[in-house]
C-alpha cells in the first residue's frame, strides 16, 4: 500500500503553489508579480553554486533576517524591504494555513519604518488648467485624433479618480452614458460604480467618434485602443504614463507628474471642498479608510499654510 505523495518541499515549488493561490483569490497582477520576484530573490540568496536552497521547512527567522540585512546593505529603500517582508509573511502564512506548517518564521520580524512623505498635489486651478489645455495644437500635434483620446484620459484620471490600471481596463459596456456612471474593476477585481461629469461626457462623445473611425472589430470591447504593430490593441498602463508625462512637460514643465498624481488631486480637491471621507473612500475603491486618510493630512497641511499666512495670531 503506497503512502500519500507529499508535495515538493523546495522553496521554489512551495512559492509556485502560493502564487497559484493568490491567483485563485483574484489578487492583483502587480501583487503576484512583486511577490514572485521577492520569493525568487529569497531562493537565489540561499543557493550557492551547485547547492540548492534548503527545504522550506528548514527556513528560520534568522535566515530571513539575514536576507533582509543583505537588502539593507545594498541600499534598498525601506518601502522595498517592507514589501519583501510582506511577501515572506504572506508566503509562510499560506504554508501554515494550507499545508500544516507549525509556525511563520517571518511573522515576528519588525517591518522597516517607512517615512510618511506626502507627495505634492497641484491646486484645483492648476489641475483644471492642465486638463483643459489638452487640446489640439496645429504647431505641436501631428495627430488630432490622439489628442481627443488623450483629453478623455485626463478627464477620467482627474474627473473620476481612476487608477491607471482601471482606466486601461475599461470596456465600452462599462459606461452608462444616460446616468454618467462607470463600472470599474479595481484591485482584486472588486467592482464599484464611479460617476463622471459633463466635461468628461463631452470628451467621451468626441472620442467615441474617433474610436468608430478606427474600424475596430465588433468583438473588440476595450474603450481605449491604439495601433501597435499594424494591429489595434488595448492601450497599456505604460502608454498612459507616457501620455501624462508628455503633457505635463509641455504644459507645466513638470515631467514628474504621473497618472496617480491626477487621482491624488481628485481625492484631495474633493476633501478640500468638504466631501465626506467615507464617500471618497468609496469613489477611490480603497479597502481601508486608513488608506484614504492620507488625503486628510494633505488637506490639513494646506489649511495650516493658509492659517500661518493669514491669521494675526499665527
Amino acid at each position: 500500500m503506497s503512502s500519500k505523495q507529499q508535495p515538493d518541499n523546495s522553496i521554489s515549488a512551495a512559492a509556485t503553489r502560493f502564487l497559484a493561490s493568490l491567483r485563485a483569490r483574484n489578487a492583483s497582477k502587480n501583487t503576484i508579480a512583486g511577490y514572485g520576484r521577492d520569493l525568487g530573490l529569497f531562493v537565489s540568496h540561499f543557493s550557492s553554486g551547485q547547492e540548492p536552497a534548503p527545504p522550506v521547512g528548514r527556513v528560520t527567522r534568522l535566515m530571513i533576517r539575514e536576507f533582509m540585512a543583505e537588502g539593507r546593505s545594498k541600499g534598498l529603500s525601506p518601502a522595498t524591504l517592507a514589501r519583501r517582508l510582506a511577501a515572506l509573511r504572506g508566503f509562510f502564512d499560506y504554508l501554515v494555513l494550507e499545508e500544516g506548517f507549525p509556525n511563520n518564521p517571518a511573522r515576528s520580524l519588525a517591518a522597516p519604518k517607512i517615512s510618511q512623505k506626502l507627495p505634492p498635489v497641484m491646486s484645483a486651478e492648476d489641475t483644471n488648467q492642465m486638463v483643459n489645455s489638452v487640446q489640439f495644437d496645429s504647431e505641436r500635434d501631428r495627430f488630432p485624433d490622439k489628442v481627443v483620446r488623450d483629453r478623455l484620459i485626463f478627464e477620467l484620471l482627474y474627473g473620476a479618480g481612476l487608477r491607471v490600471s482601471e482606466l486601461v481596463g475599461l470596456n465600452l459596456d462599462d459606461i452608462d452614458r444616460a446616468e454618467r456612471w462607470i463600472e470599474v474593476r479595481g484591485k482584486g477585481r472588486k467592482e464599484r460604480q464611479v460617476p463622471y461629469g459633463a466635461r468628461a461626457d463631452e470628451a467621451l462623445e468626441r472620442y467615441l467618434k474617433v474610436r468608430e473611425g478606427l474600424k475596430a472589430a465588433r468583438t473588440e470591447k476595450a474603450l481605449f485602443l491604439h495601433r501597435w504593430g499594424g494591429k489595434l490593441r488595448r492601450l497599456t498602463t505604460r502608454s498612459v504614463g507616457l501620455v501624462v508625462k508628455k503633457y505635463a512637460r509641455l504644459l507645466s514643465g513638470d515631467p514628474s507628474l504621473h497618472p496617480h498624481s491626477l487621482r491624488h488631486a481628485f481625492a484631495t480637491h474633493l476633501l478640500s471642498e468638504g466631501a465626506d471621507l467615507r464617500a471618497i473612500q468609496e469613489l477611490l475603491g480603497h479597502a481601508s479608510l486608513s488608506t484614504t486618510q492620507k488625503y486628510t493630512q494633505l488637506s490639513m497641511n494646506e489649511l495650516m499654510k493658509v492659517y500661518d499666512a493669514a491669521h494675526p495670531k499665527a
